[in-house]
């Protein structure tokens, strides 16, 4: 990490309602301050699957690491939007079955970055694990700077969790995956997962994030999300509720698709 990277966590405006907190919230972390805790409050109140949704993301995260690194022998990880450490990040999943496994995280937060280091530290002496601090509109910087890293000559894991709602034009949203994906070989695989517009109160719920300070995010149509996929052959069972691919238990379902679509 180039020192020129490094951010003061004194910078941080602890006053105003962060998306990486909310989320940390919403997941249980306790990387938050009070103005996250109200508005992560505010849209659980019309929309109390917002939690059960985060922390299911995260169970999603884990199953679809896992079965690249074991069923697909994926070696090579590029995670862009990132995000705050919580549990099971995809470095652990990831070298927790192949220690050899190298991956790279990509965000364009300062407080991301503030954290990054004790992310890091927790890699294995086999693998690579880095941070690349940079925004996922840029993603012709991404590609270079990860391949620092990974080998663009073997089959790498691109995944976008839960953060493409930011950008509202969806033209760009697949422009941006494909601009990626067109830099790994055949072989490679798409991992993502986004809100959806499947329910009235989730719909709500984004109003009230937006009432409470909190930055706009675009939910999508299913049918929009298996945009960003044509071309690849999705793995079993397809573009679902992040609930029902794979699942290792029972949870209900929650207004959020994804899937893990593999490059001919």
């Amino acid at each position: 990490m180039a020192d020129r990277d490094v951010v003061d966590p004194s910078a941080v405006d602890a006053d105003v309602p962060h998306a990486a907190r909310i989320w940390n919230y919403w997941m249980g972390g306790k990387d938050n301050y009070a103005a996250d805790r109200a508005a992560g409050d505010a849209v659980a109140e019309v929309y109390p699957q917002i939690v059960t949704m985060a922390r299911q993301s995260r169970r999603f995260l884990i199953r679809a690491v896992e079965f690249l690194a074991r069923e697909r022998g994926v070696r090579q990880f590029i995670d862009i939007g990132t995000g705050l450490p919580t549990m099971q990040n995809t470095h652990e999943v990831a070298q927790g079955v192949a220690p050899e496994s190298k991956i790279v995280y990509v965000d364009n937060d300062p407080l991301v970055l503030v954290h990054a280091r004790a992310l890091l530290g927790s890699t294995t002496a086999e693998g690579t694990t880095t941070y690349v601090h940079a925004d996922y509109h840029d993603p012709d910087r991404i590609v270079a700077e990860a391949g620092k890293v990974v080998d663009f000559r073997e089959p790498v894991a691109v995944m976008f969790m839960g953060v493409l709602g930011y950008e509202p034009d969806l033209a760009v949203v697949r422009s941006i995956v494909g601009r990626v994906m067109d830099a790994t070989p055949s072989g490679s695989h798409l991992v993502m997962w986004d809100g959806t517009d499947t329910g009235a109160e989730v719909v709500e719920g984004a109003e009230k994030l937006v009432e409470s300070g909190g930055v706009p995010y675009i939910l999508r149509a299913p049918e929009q999300l298996a945009r960003c996929f044509e071309g690849l052959e999705l793995a079993e069972p397809g573009l679902v509720p992040i609930t029902e691919w794979r699942p290792d238990g029972d949870a209900p379902s929650v207004d959020a698709y994804g899937a893990v679509g593999r490059k001919p």
